[in-house]
């Protein structure tokens, strides 16, 4: 039976994915900061475990639980909008600590296994936001475009392994509860400076007249990474929603 390990598991993204993987007949591990027992079926091949992508035991203790994992899925991530005038370099650090060096330390920690077994995909979900440049998302863009580039260059690495790894790129997701959390984010620390007001409605009033047929749903982003999971044809680069679609042309 085939296994998973999605970080990120609770909620938006990570949970849609488990859920699918599940329903397919796949043994899950689905990795949550907090961890609940009553966000997913009750299943035998269901593992639920505590797992901070950005603590380095948490990761270990994690992974030892898991067992093989044949696909590892790096969704776990935070979201910032602000001018780089709005942001601190404690919320810049913190962006690349969970979207960047969170995935390249579960990396680090089943690329042994993978590697004895000469099998195993990694799927690093990214962000459309490196697909254009868009306002108010520089530090939150910057953390995913770094998470490409140590993709790219590490499916080339591994290759001779029989590894493959895979970019899954959502689109906004309004009905999940990331921007949410970013928002709140933004309040906790000021705001946006008053200068960029301007720039900030015109970005809200571009969101609010996007129809639903326009963003990214969830459960796009879990065929997205079961596509890269299962598909050994699958391009490097995913996008997942009819917005990411549209940028990647």
């Amino acid at each position: 039976m085939n296994s998973i390990l999605i970080t990120g598991a609770s909620a938006g993204f990570g949970l849609a994915t488990a859920n699918l993987f599940l329903e397919r007949g796949w043994r899950v591990i689905a990795g949550m900061r907090t961890p609940r027992n009553d966000l997913l079926p009750a299943s035998d091949r269901l593992q639920v475990v505590a797992l901070d992508v950005t603590d380095p035991q948490s990761i270990q203790a994690a992974v030892e639980q898991a067992g093989p994992i044949d696909v590892l899925v790096n969704n776990a991530g935070i979201g910032w909008m602000n001018a780089v005038e709005g942001t601190s370099p404690e919320t810049a650090r913190g962006l690349f600590e969970t979207n960047m060096f969170g995935p390249m330390a579960l990396m680090q920690a089943v690329l042994p296994q993978m590697r004895a077994r000469r099998s195993g995909v990694i799927v690093n979900v990214s962000s459309s936001v490196t697909l254009k440049p868009l306002p108010l998302l520089s530090a939150y863009t910057a953390s995913k475009a770094a998470l490409n580039a140590l993709t790219e260059v590490s499916a080339l690495e591994l290759e001779p392994f029989g590894i493959k790894v895979r970019i899954v790129l959502p689109g906004r997701a309004p009905t999940t509860g990331f921007g949410d959390t970013a928002r709140a984010k933004i309040h906790a620390q000021g705001g946006f400076p008053e200068p960029y007001l301007p720039v900030v409605k015109a970005v809200m009033d571009a969101w609010a007249s996007e129809s639903e047929a326009e963003v990214t749903q969830a459960i796009d982003v879990a065929e997205a990474v079961w596509q890269a999971a299962t598909d050994p044809a699958s391009p490097l680069r995913i996008p997942a929603g009819a917005d990411a679609l549209a940028l990647a042309g």
